[in-house]
């Protein structure tokens, strides 16, 4: 079947190593879109970290944030679905988590927060598991994470709950999941992400597909990692780039070159140029 939709994660999927989009890929999926089909971000990044290539690609009209909790129109600039967690998940997660001393991260009407004195400690030292300028220049510090959580329970997209010991992370993982109405994912090594009981790129696609008239089966999704399962699952043609975790490559139909190697250019050309 004609592939109508092409959904994309972005880190370690069609962004390279250098956090870009290659020239490459830039060029297959403005193809893609010169022949109609619709160029979908899926992310788990909030609206506010997206990296700049993704405006400056005009095939990429919607995006599918915090791992599906929002979809955002960016031609119109609006907010077209909302999926956030229920207030009582957000309670509860709160009262699980303030027994550790995780650094914790939550999304709020696309902008992502984090504790003040991890960021404060993260600038002075520039030393961190992950990308010192992304956590500065994506992450909004404030003085009380949990505090902020429980004021604006009603509108979180998502908590992050990172590990700098990821030995920890899958005893900590079965403790997230006995919080009610709450999905457990992981978008890297060193993290675990709650969202709704719903929240998932997948249902967040379909929902989309219905305002765009596409059926699932006309979708082709690219990921690299757990919390592309369910969106792989989803769509028509499943793709996995070289560099995923082997459980994403078990649900792929086709394992395309890695991030570093235009993985998804390879996959765009192969099953729908």
């Amino acid at each position: 079947m004609k592939v109508k939709l092409i959904a994309l994660d972005l880190d370690g999927t069609t962004l390279n190593e250098h956090g870009v989009i290659s020239s490459g890929n830039r060029e297959a999926l403005e193809a893609a879109a010169r022949m109609g089909v619709d160029i979908v971000v899926a992310t788990g990044r909030p609206r506010t970290a997206l990296p700049a290539d993704v405006f400056e690609i005009d095939a990429i009209r919607y995006v599918l944030t915090s791992n599906g909790a929002r979809i955002t129109d960016l031609r119109e600039n609006k907010s077209v679905y909302e999926n956030c967690m229920s207030s009582a998940t957000a309670e509860a997660a709160v009262d699980l988590l303030k027994n550790y001393s995780y650094v914790i991260e939550c999304f709020v009407d696309g902008t992502a927060y984090i504790e003040k004195a991890y960021y404060d400690k993260v600038k002075a030292t520039r030393q961190s598991f992950r990308s010192v300028d992304y956590i500065l220049n994506t992450r909004n510090p404030i003085d009380d994470i949990y505090e902020y959580i429980l004021r604006n329970k009603n509108s979180i997209e998502n908590i992050n709950v990172n590990f700098d010991d990821i030995s920890e992370k899958p005893a900590m993982r079965e403790k997230l999941l006995t919080i009610p109405e709450a999905t457990i994912t992981s978008s890297f090594d060193h993290n675990l992400e709650i969202g709704g009981a719903t929240t998932s790129k997948a249902q967040a696609l379909r929902c989309l597909g219905e305002i765009l008239g596409v059926k699932q089966q006309e979708m082709m999704a690219v990921g690299d990692s757990p919390n592309d399962i369910a969106m792989l699952k989803a769509s028509g043609i499943p793709v996995a780039v070289g560099n995923a975790k082997p459980e994403v490559k078990a649900v792929a139909k086709y394992v395309a070159p890695s991030n570093r190697e235009d993985g998804v250019a390879d996959a765009v050309k192969k099953f729908v140029l």
